[in-house]
Protein backbone atom coordinates (compact mmCIF):
# COMPACT_ATOMS: atom_id res chain seq x y z
CA UNK A 1 0.00 0.00 0.00
CA UNK A 2 1.38 3.42 -1.13
CA UNK A 3 1.02 6.21 1.12
CA UNK A 4 0.68 9.92 -0.92
CA UNK A 5 1.01 13.18 0.65
CA UNK A 6 -0.28 16.23 -1.07
CA UNK A 7 1.78 19.31 -0.17
CA UNK A 8 0.69 22.52 -1.25
CA UNK A 9 2.70 25.26 -0.74
CA UNK A 10 1.28 28.81 -0.38
CA UNK A 11 2.88 32.32 -0.83
CA UNK A 12 4.00 34.25 2.17
CA UNK A 13 1.76 36.79 2.29
CA UNK A 14 3.01 39.09 5.57
CA UNK A 15 6.91 39.20 3.74
CA UNK A 16 7.67 42.53 2.05
CA UNK A 17 11.13 43.35 0.41
CA UNK A 18 13.46 45.15 2.79
CA UNK A 19 13.73 48.49 2.42
CA UNK A 20 15.96 50.43 -0.10
CA UNK A 21 18.17 52.87 1.11
CA UNK A 22 17.27 56.62 0.56
CA UNK A 23 20.64 58.97 1.64
CA UNK A 24 23.91 58.63 2.68
CA UNK A 25 23.18 59.07 6.24
CA UNK A 26 21.00 55.65 6.09
CA UNK A 27 23.97 53.96 4.38
CA UNK A 28 26.30 55.15 7.00
CA UNK A 29 24.36 54.07 9.74
CA UNK A 30 23.71 51.10 8.22
CA UNK A 31 26.95 50.25 7.93
CA UNK A 32 27.72 51.34 11.14
CA UNK A 33 25.21 49.05 12.61
CA UNK A 34 26.40 45.84 10.88
CA UNK A 35 30.24 46.66 11.74
CA UNK A 36 29.23 47.78 15.11
CA UNK A 37 29.13 44.03 16.11
CA UNK A 38 32.11 42.73 14.87
CA UNK A 39 34.41 45.56 16.23
CA UNK A 40 32.67 45.49 19.82
CA UNK A 41 33.42 41.71 19.91
CA UNK A 42 37.03 41.91 19.09
CA UNK A 43 37.05 44.87 21.90
CA UNK A 44 35.14 42.95 24.72
CA UNK A 45 35.76 39.31 23.94
CA UNK A 46 32.42 39.05 22.22
CA UNK A 47 30.20 39.97 25.26
CA UNK A 48 29.33 43.65 23.80
CA UNK A 49 28.54 42.16 20.41
CA UNK A 50 24.90 43.04 20.56
CA UNK A 51 24.79 46.24 22.15
CA UNK A 52 25.77 48.21 18.40
CA UNK A 53 23.27 47.19 16.57
CA UNK A 54 20.82 47.71 19.60
CA UNK A 55 22.03 51.12 20.01
CA UNK A 56 21.66 51.74 16.13
CA UNK A 57 18.41 50.42 15.93
CA UNK A 58 16.82 52.09 19.15
CA UNK A 59 17.93 55.32 17.66
CA UNK A 60 16.86 54.73 13.99
CA UNK A 61 13.40 52.93 14.10
CA UNK A 62 11.10 55.41 13.73
CA UNK A 63 13.29 57.60 11.47
CA UNK A 64 14.83 55.28 8.78
CA UNK A 65 13.20 51.66 7.47
CA UNK A 66 16.47 50.84 5.61
CA UNK A 67 18.44 51.67 8.91
CA UNK A 68 15.42 49.68 11.35
CA UNK A 69 15.43 46.72 9.34
CA UNK A 70 19.30 46.42 8.44
CA UNK A 71 20.46 47.30 12.36
CA UNK A 72 17.94 44.69 13.29
CA UNK A 73 18.98 41.75 10.99
CA UNK A 74 23.01 42.82 12.51
CA UNK A 75 21.14 42.66 16.43
CA UNK A 76 19.34 39.13 15.43
CA UNK A 77 22.79 37.87 14.08
CA UNK A 78 24.25 39.21 16.36
CA UNK A 79 22.55 37.04 19.26
CA UNK A 80 22.68 33.93 16.92
CA UNK A 81 26.71 33.92 17.16
CA UNK A 82 26.54 34.58 20.89
CA UNK A 83 24.64 31.59 21.80
CA UNK A 84 26.22 30.09 19.21
CA UNK A 85 29.59 30.96 21.02
CA UNK A 86 28.13 30.29 24.63
CA UNK A 87 27.11 27.29 24.35
CA UNK A 88 30.27 26.39 22.63
CA UNK A 89 31.85 27.58 25.79
CA UNK A 90 29.43 24.92 27.99
CA UNK A 91 30.62 22.41 25.81
CA UNK A 92 34.49 23.23 26.98
CA UNK A 93 33.21 22.45 30.12
CA UNK A 94 33.41 18.92 29.66
CA UNK A 95 36.45 17.31 28.40
CA UNK A 96 35.31 14.95 26.08
CA UNK A 97 33.08 17.70 24.25
CA UNK A 98 35.96 20.16 23.76
CA UNK A 99 36.64 19.94 20.59
CA UNK A 100 33.36 20.38 19.53
CA UNK A 101 32.92 23.47 21.81
CA UNK A 102 36.57 25.18 20.16
CA UNK A 103 34.47 24.32 16.57
CA UNK A 104 31.39 26.13 17.64
CA UNK A 105 33.04 29.16 18.94
CA UNK A 106 35.34 29.40 16.28
CA UNK A 107 32.73 29.29 13.81
CA UNK A 108 30.57 31.96 16.14
CA UNK A 109 33.27 34.41 16.14
CA UNK A 110 34.35 33.70 12.17
CA UNK A 111 30.43 34.27 10.98
CA UNK A 112 30.01 37.49 12.74
CA UNK A 113 33.09 39.04 11.62
CA UNK A 114 32.99 37.79 7.45
CA UNK A 115 29.29 38.44 7.62
CA UNK A 116 29.74 41.59 9.16
CA UNK A 117 31.79 42.56 6.71
CA UNK A 118 30.06 41.29 3.79
CA UNK A 119 26.47 43.60 5.09
CA UNK A 120 28.57 46.70 5.66
CA UNK A 121 29.38 46.67 2.23
CA UNK A 122 26.15 46.22 0.66
CA UNK A 123 24.87 48.50 3.56
CA UNK A 124 27.44 51.06 1.92
CA UNK A 125 25.68 50.39 -1.41
CA UNK A 126 22.11 50.68 -0.54
CA UNK A 127 21.54 47.48 -0.99
CA UNK A 128 19.21 45.24 1.42
CA UNK A 129 21.43 42.23 3.35
CA UNK A 130 19.76 38.74 4.94
CA UNK A 131 22.09 37.11 7.38
CA UNK A 132 21.91 33.39 6.42
CA UNK A 133 21.33 32.21 10.18
CA UNK A 134 19.70 34.39 12.38
CA UNK A 135 16.68 34.04 15.13
CA UNK A 136 13.81 36.61 14.44
CA UNK A 137 13.93 38.71 17.87
CA UNK A 138 14.19 42.42 16.29
CA UNK A 139 11.93 43.53 13.36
Amino acid sequence: MLLRARVRLEPMTNYSAPPAAGSGESRTAAMLAHLAGPIAAAVSAGWLSIVGPLVVWLLYKDKDPFVRHQSADAFNFQVTMWLVSVVGGLLCLTIILIPLGLVMIIVGVLASIIFGIIAAVQASKGQPYRYPWKLNLLN
